[in-house]
């Protein structure tokens, strides 16, 4: 049954999963973002070393005769263009002037001139991006030495496309493995939190126990003590009678209120049954002596707590009395079995398990709990409870308990 106290928790519950999982993808986004920033930058430097490695090799294979040609030689060689990246051959006439002596007859761009001038002018090996046909590439340019100046450089392009189609698959898996752990750190978050709540939940069931089994438990010696004061204001010549009656049922309120408390802490866990030998015909007379009712008993001993059966018996009855359309009652006793027959329309067998259900009643009212504590203090004494066809018409309330034999 849905309150608002559980609607709350349910709430802090969602809300408890949405942080958790908040949280988890936060720190998942981070470490993604971390990852695929370190793979990209190795990336990065990888194409550099690749770039950097083959322009320095080729520059040094390249020379200057003492005619002041330079040798081109190694680049028509197998060996060394197998499986090298485009190279270009950049070379500064007597003029000062760039031109491109390979592959040749190219005009050379500007910024690949600038990577060019800055290896010249660095005398060692320059990197740059530029863009060829539109396509983002990565040079190095490393110098060519002519006597005791740079004459020429050799710009080795490099293509990051490989890479960066790499590091795009990389992101993706990392971002379909951030989605997949943040559902899963969603469902074991839902799952810790529900856990965690089990006791709040447990102790609101508890609450809301309490509150539905004294308003049962009170209901009537309320409604009792309020009509004999009543009486007693209307009639004067009745009031030593009306506050005699009235005491008696502060006693039954107060024992009441003592057995509600008691099974409270029993539900709770925080105190057991205080169970000593009773004669449970006496009890039983003692219970009914208020209510107009029929009683055969025979004497019998059971181990048990005397408040907490007087209030399963004293339920029994005022179920038989509310519900059996006012025919006579009889209460009887024998063998640890208390059993109350009423003559009413009786309960259909799909139903009497059912009433037995807290919130669960019948058609005379009530709210139905005293069946279900009736059957939570038999099962607590080793006993149970049950609802019979009576012969002849009616309902058979029975509360079994195991009879205590005297060593």
């Amino acid at each position: 049954m849905s309150t608002p106290a559980r609607t709350r928790l349910h709430r802090l519950r969602w809300r408890l999963t949405a942080s958790y999982a908040a949280g988890t993808a936060v720190c998942l986004v981070v470490l993604a973002g971390i990852a695929a920033g370190i793979d990209a930058n190795s990336r990065s430097s990888a194409l550099d070393q690749d770039v950097d490695r083959t322009a320095t090799a080729l520059s040094r294979a390249l020379w200057y005769d003492d005619r002041g040609v330079l040798h081109l030689e190694p680049l028509r060689e197998d060996v060394l263009a197998a499986g090298a990246a485009p190279v270009s051959v950049l070379e500064w006439s007597m003029a000062g002037k760039m031109v491109e002596r390979y592959p040749g007859g190219g005009k050379v761009p500007t910024d690949v001139a600038a990577v060019a001038v800055n290896a010249r002018d660095s005398e060692g090996t320059a990197l740059g991006d530029v863009a060829v046909d539109g396509q983002a590439r990565r040079l190095a340019a490393s110098g060519v030495w002519n006597g005791d100046r740079i004459g020429a450089v050799v710009v080795v392009y490099g293509d990051p496309a490989a890479g960066q189609r790499e590091h795009g698959v990389l992101v993706r898996w990392l971002a379909f493995g951030c989605a997949g752990l943040v559902l899963l750190a969603a469902a074991a978050g839902h799952l810790l939190s529900g856990r965690s709540m089990r006791p709040a939940v447990r102790a609101l069931d508890q609450q809301e126990q309490f509150l539905a089994e004294a308003a049962h438990e009170l209901r009537t010696p309320l409604a009792t003590l309020q009509l004999v004061t009543e009486s007693g204001l209307r009639d004067p010549g009745r009031s030593a009678d009306a506050l005699h009656r009235s005491a008696r049922l502060a006693v039954e309120l107060g024992r009441l209120v003592t057995g509600l408390l008691v099974r409270a802490r029993l539900a709770a866990g925080t105190a057991t049954a205080e169970r000593e030998p009773l004669r449970l015909d006496l009890l039983v007379e003692q219970i009914i002596e208020d209510h107009d009712v029929d009683l055969v008993a025979e004497p019998c001993v059971v181990l048990g707590d005397p408040d907490l059966l007087g209030q399963a018996v004293r339920n029994l009855v005022d179920n038989a009395l509310r519900h059996g359309g006012g025919t006579t009652v009889v209460v009887t006793v024998a063998d640890g079995r208390v059993g109350v027959r009423d003559h009413g329309p009786g309960v259909a067998a799909a139903d009497r398990e059912r009433m037995f259900e807290r919130t669960v009643t019948g058609d005379g009212g009530g709210t139905g709990i005293g069946l279900a504590i009736v059957r939570w203090v038999a099962e607590l004494h080793g006993g149970s409870a049950r609802l019979l066809a009576a012969d002849g018409g009616g309902t058979l309330a029975e509360l079994v308990l195991p009879v205590h034999t005297v060593s």
